[in-house]
């Protein structure tokens, strides 16, 4: 590859060709700051808050999508340079809601945080401000347009990571803003709550919908009996909110915040993913053994399934039917736990802690009530759990570590993997190679279907028997996926996971999540997973009682009533 040498700032620089100012001044050190610019998604200059002056160039050039040249000779810091980014940024302020004390995004918001790095201490424009609704339609999300700065991140996010297209600029000039076709509310369109703009969004235009008052109201309530579920993904994410490095494994204090904020029990989701795993598992034994539709496609992420749903109504006999463990979780606790503790179902609250948005909107579908009550009440994201950690003044990093409670909080290293991309996957190997040979696994660890790769492969020999999986993440990773099972690629197994690197970069997770903080939460995962004295779902003791105490076996009668859904065929707009 050619080389290009230049001067950035009075510091020579010699990059490959092709490269743009902003990598090259990155590579030397050099800050160039940045609003709309995402690595490889949204390289599009729209905020030119990263010009830059370059030697012989009449006007300055936006750093993000310039590309160097021999010689070139550029002032990152001029006073002309500083002039435009503080006039443009002044102009962004202009036309937005100025609400930062009372924003979700306070203190954590980009255009905040350049705004003080610019030393913009007034905004001299004064004028007409666009005016559009708030758009809370959704279980999951809001929109919030008034403090849209149309960066377009979330559009790119969502055309070219998700393949799902549901928000787009509308109208031209000072009307311009961003929102479905027609400006249609969310709900109403082919929109699957998967929450990855809100993670790419600098401000507090897309956030999360908050239900932490409800959860507040329902602990203060001597009535009711509140019981919180923990996904796997949580335990190596909450402790970025509070300084932490991300990955970090914070599962004991995450559960000493729960119990201080007063929950009656404190579970985790991985119990209910190892019985996820007997089900699931169970069910590919069947279809693959007796005949029946391959290849069966996991049913764990919510986002994912209500894009099959959207998109590719025609796959449903291929997707498992067991719930996810979020749901299988609500089911168990309202019928097997209650009463196993005598606590009139009525009386129990189910609150979820998980890395999704998509999860509000799950909880919520009319098919998961089969324990005869809305199986999960309330799910908060990551994030909504750390804004309760703060608001009760507990002090996270220095809290003690606590265990969960028993029985549905007894899980495996199999449980905790869900969290990451290819982890339901090798949950389920880990199960199915023992249930189907009747013999022990002779090495647990799958490593073809582990790591960030948009589309992973890998034949599994059992005892002669080749069984093909695949593995994908993100939704424009499932769409290729998927267009190969429709042109006749066999698989038997497929796991698909809505967001990119699996439930670690769930749309509910904290912000900043990119790509080196989704590698840390992953190696958190296995970390994790490596640590458990049991890893292998079918060995869990809390889920083999189950069984023998109340479903009888995987895939029995109650089984199928209480774990298992059906789909539903929506349209594409």
């Amino acid at each position: 590859m050619s080389t290009v040498k230049l001067t950035i700032d009075n510091i020579p620089v010699e990059v490959e060709a092709g490269t743009t100012i902003l990598k090259a001044a990155k590579e030397a050190g050099i800050h160039i700051p940045t609003l709309c610019y995402l690595e490889g998604i949204n390289e599009i200059g729209a905020c030119r808050v990263c010009v830059v002056e370059v030697e012989g160039a009449r006007n300055l050039m936006a750093s993000c999508v310039a590309p160097v040249a021999e010689g070139m000779v550029v002032k990152t810091n001029s006073p002309r340079v500083r002039m435009a980014r503080r006039l443009n940024v002044e102009l962004l302020l202009s036309n937005h809601e100025m609400e930062c004390p009372t924003c979700i995004r306070n203190l954590n918001c980009e255009l905040q945080s350049l705004a003080r790095e610019l030393g913009i201490r007034q905004v001299r424009f004064e004028g007409k401000k666009s005016e559009h609704p708030v758009d809370d339609s959704t279980p999951a999300l809001v929109r919030e347009p008034d403090k849209c700065i149309l960066c377009r991140r979330c559009v790119a996010v969502c055309e070219k990571v998700q393949g799902v297209m549901a928000i787009a600029p509308l109208g031209r000039g000072f009307d311009t803003v961003i929102a479905p076709a027609f400006q249609e509310k969310l709900v109403d369109i082919a929109c699957v709550e998967c929450g990855q703009c809100t993670l790419v969004c600098p401000v507090g235009a897309l956030y999360e919908k908050d239900y932490t008052s409800e959860v507040w109201a329902a602990l203060a309530d001597p009535e009711k009996f509140v019981v919180v579920q923990t996904a796997p993904a949580t335990r190596v994410s909450i402790g970025q909110e509070f300084g932490l490095a991300p990955g970090s494994i914070n599962t004991g204090q995450m559960v000493a915040a729960l119990r201080r904020l007063g929950f009656d029990r404190v579970f985790d989701t991985d119990f209910s993913a190892d019985l996820t795993i007997m089900e699931e598992g169970s069910e590919f034994i069947e279809r693959f053994t007796k005949g029946g539709p391959l290849p069966l496609l996991t049913s764990c992420s919510p986002g994912w399934i209500k894009f099959m749903e959207h998109f590719y109504p025609e796959l449903i006999p291929n997707v498992s039917t067991c719930k996810s463990p979020q749901q299988m979780f609500g089911a168990v606790a309202k019928t097997y736990y209650a009463r196993k503790v005598g606590i009139d179902p009525a009386r129990m609250v189910v609150v979820s802690i998980m890395p999704c948005t998509a999860k509000k909107f799950e909880c919520q579908r009319p098919e998961m009530r089969d324990s005869g009550y809305q199986d999960v009440d309330y799910v908060l994201t990551t994030r909504e759990l750390a804004r309760m950690i703060r608001e009760a003044g507990i002090d996270f990093k220095n809290l003690p570590e606590e265990q969960y409670d028993d029985p549905l909080g007894e899980s495996t290293g199999a449980g905790v993997i869900f969290g990451a991309t290819g982890g339901v996957m090798e949950a389920a190997l880990r199960t199915a190679y023992e249930l189907i040979t009747g013999e022990t696994l002779p090495a647990l660890d799958f490593y073809d279907i582990r790591g960030l790769k948009g589309i992973k492969e890998a034949t599994v020999d059992i005892k002669g028997t080749k069984v093909r999986v695949a593995v994908a993440h993100s939704l424009g990773h499932a769409r290729q996926l998927l267009e190969r099972v429709k042109a006749g690629e066999q698989y038997h197994f497929i796991e698909i996971m809505c967001c990119p690197g699996g439930c670690i970069g769930g749309g509910g997770q904290p912000i900043p999540t990119n790509t080196e903080i989704r590698e840390q939460r992953i190696k958190g995962i296995y970390q994790v997973d490596m640590e458990m004295p049991i890893r292998k779902s079918h060995e869990n003791p809390s889920v083999q009682a189950l069984y023998r105490e109340f479903l009888g076996k995987p895939l029995s009668e109650k089984s199928h009533h209480l774990l298992h859904t059906e789909y539903t065929r929506r349209g594409k707009y």
